[in-house]
């Protein structure tokens, strides 16, 4: 019975759900740095050309249940004009807790003569369900998994992110509505809703030789009533096509990274999260993350340019 309720409340945790008490909502990437749509409207049209990133991440392989997540995201600016559009798509899985989310992004950019300064705002909305008789419990009597969820919660979010050749700085709120669910989700008294994050990132290149580059980035993540959690990150660039990296999660996570840079317009990376020091530790084996990103040129003459973030 433990083992049910245990995964219960990891699900609601993950999945946008605060049962008394909050925690971290947000999808978790560790390729993060090459997938900007996803914690930051802003950044939409950043890459000067139609952008379109895949990203499939198995969590805790080896432990039942444990969360997939799959996400798509589309963005461009729009030609002769200083906005930029964006488009995404995530699903996240854990147990019989099942997430949908579809985003339209909006930046209108600023061009400078050293960088370039974007705002953004989105807006969409996640399909949440919560199958909890799926769980079949040794106590059928027991209410807490009687319940089907189903909620359909529209939001908006914004962010700013400014940019150069080798740096880049943005600050993001991606959901501003704390949606609740009205649903008897653990008990009566329970406060079951999605809480407000606060995304700041941060990144820049140095060019160690003609051939190899260095790219630390960090990211801080915020939400009220749970702890602030910060990922460090060290990436590796050689001769412009073979990126590799490392990266540490102060909430007990380190991971390796490599991105291979396969022509002008295709990269494709692959991320392993070792088995954190936490009791998960015992349960799994780590997690896998692939990423590919595929951008489109606008006429057959015209050339992509590298970008870093």
């Amino acid at each position: 019975m433990k083992i049910f309720k245990s995964l219960l409340i990891i699900g609601l945790f993950i999945l946008g759900v605060t049962p008394q008490v909050q925690a971290q909502q947000e999808a978790m990437f560790t390729q993060y740095m090459f997938n900007g749509l996803a914690l930051n409207p802003a950044y939409a049209g950043s890459h000067e050309s139609l952008s379109a990133t895949a990203l499939f991440r198995d969590q805790w392989t080896g432990l039942n249940g444990a969360p997939t997540t799959q996400t798509f995201s589309l963005h461009s600016p729009i030609r002769n004009a200083k906005i930029a559009l964006g488009l995404q798509v995530i699903h996240d899985k854990i147990t019989v807790f099942n997430q949908t989310g579809v985003t339209g992004s909006y930046a209108y950019r600023i061009f400078t003569d050293k960088g370039t300064l974007s705002l953004g705002l989105q807006v969409g909305f996640t399909s949440y369900n919560a199958d909890l008789t799926e769980l079949r419990p040794q106590d059928p009597s027991d209410n807490v998994f009687s319940v089907d969820v189903n909620k359909f919660m529209p939001n908006l979010g914004a962010g700013v992110y400014y940019y150069t050749d080798k740096f880049y700085v943005g600050l993001s709120v991606p959901q501003f509505i704390n949606n609740s669910l009205d649903e008897q989700v653990i008990e009566e008294d329970s406060d079951a809703r999605q809480e407000r994050h606060y995304f700041l990132t941060s990144g820049y290149m140095f060019e160690l030789s003609h051939n190899v580059k260095l790219k630390p980035n960090f990211l801080l993540k915020v939400v009220e009533g749970a702890p602030i959690e910060l990922d460090l990150n060290a990436n590796v660039l050689f001769s412009d096509v073979l990126w590799l990296g490392l990266s540490w999660r102060s909430m007990a996570d380190i991971d390796a990274m490599m991105q291979l840079q396969v022509t002008d317009q295709l990269l494709l990376g692959y991320s392993y999260d070792f088995a954190n020091t936490t009791d998960l530790r015992r349960v799994n084996s780590g997690s896998h993350e692939l990423m590919i990103n595929y951008r489109f040129r606008y006429a057959k003459n015209k050339v992509i340019t590298p970008r870093y973030f």
